[in-house]
């Protein structure tokens, strides 16, 4: 297990693929509405798209298909299935609340950072009853540049009040991690659907299998000298 080269005074929380098991979600909406009006989406194109906001995901998907592609009404179809799908398969990730319990113990500071909009957000939250578990939202509409540039987690730290160095950021994607670890923070990766690339890899001071092996790094580097 890997140390983290500073201790934690903040934890930052990716939403989609971290805390909730969305991406999966995301994935299917998109790929079947795609299909309902006869176009194909490889997997390994939506892959691409995720951890940006959704006008980049869009502009992306778009870029890739190209022609006749309708994007706009395809997204909304998406969203629609998306919503419905939510509904009745929403699911934390395993071991977020056990983090939640830690961190309230240790009077450590947190908040979710993510390119949703808030109002997906309080959505979520509130299916699982997580709404006053995150006083602290970063979220689209809170920055002008989304991941992966460094902007959402830099407003993150300043508006918990810790240094970027001492926050630890917990991401599932690429653009996550780029966009954390060009913030200075210690990024520690838990891969969803798409495995680290070396190149990845090496901007993270952890890549774990799951929350629980998270909170024994976090575990062990608080209590560490």
């Amino acid at each position: 297990m890997k140390q983290l080269p500073f201790k934690p005074e903040a934890v930052l929380f990716d939403m989609d693929g971290l805390i909730f098991d969305t991406e999966a979600l995301y994935r299917d909406a998109v790929i079947k509405a795609a299909e309902e009006e006869g176009f194909n989406i490889p997997v390994s194109v939506y892959l691409e798209t995720i951890g940006l906001p959704s006008t980049s995901a869009r502009a992306l998907l778009a870029m890739h298909i190209g022609g006749e592609f309708p994007i706009e009404d395809l997204w909304k179809q998406a969203s629609d299935r998306f919503r419905t799908m939510v509904a009745t398969e929403l699911r934390l990730k395993p071991g977020v609340i056990e983090i939640l319990d830690w961190l309230e113990k240790t009077q450590l500071p947190w908040a979710i950072v993510t390119s949703s909009d808030h109002d997906t957000v309080l959505s979520h939250l509130l299916a699982v009853n997580l709404k006053d578990r995150f006083m602290h939202i970063i979220a689209h509409g809170d920055y002008t540049a989304p991941k992966p540039h460094p902007e959402p987690y830099l407003k993150a730290a300043s508006r918990l009040g810790v240094n970027p160095s001492r926050c630890v950021a917990l991401e599932d994607s690429r653009n996550g991690v780029l966009s954390a670890s060009s913030a200075g923070l210690m990024t520690i990766m838990v891969p969803d659907l798409v495995q680290p690339t070396l190149d990845i890899q090496s901007l993270c001071a952890y890549v774990a299998p799951d929350l629980h092996d998270v909170l024994a790094v976090l575990i062990d580097r608080l209590q560490a000298k």
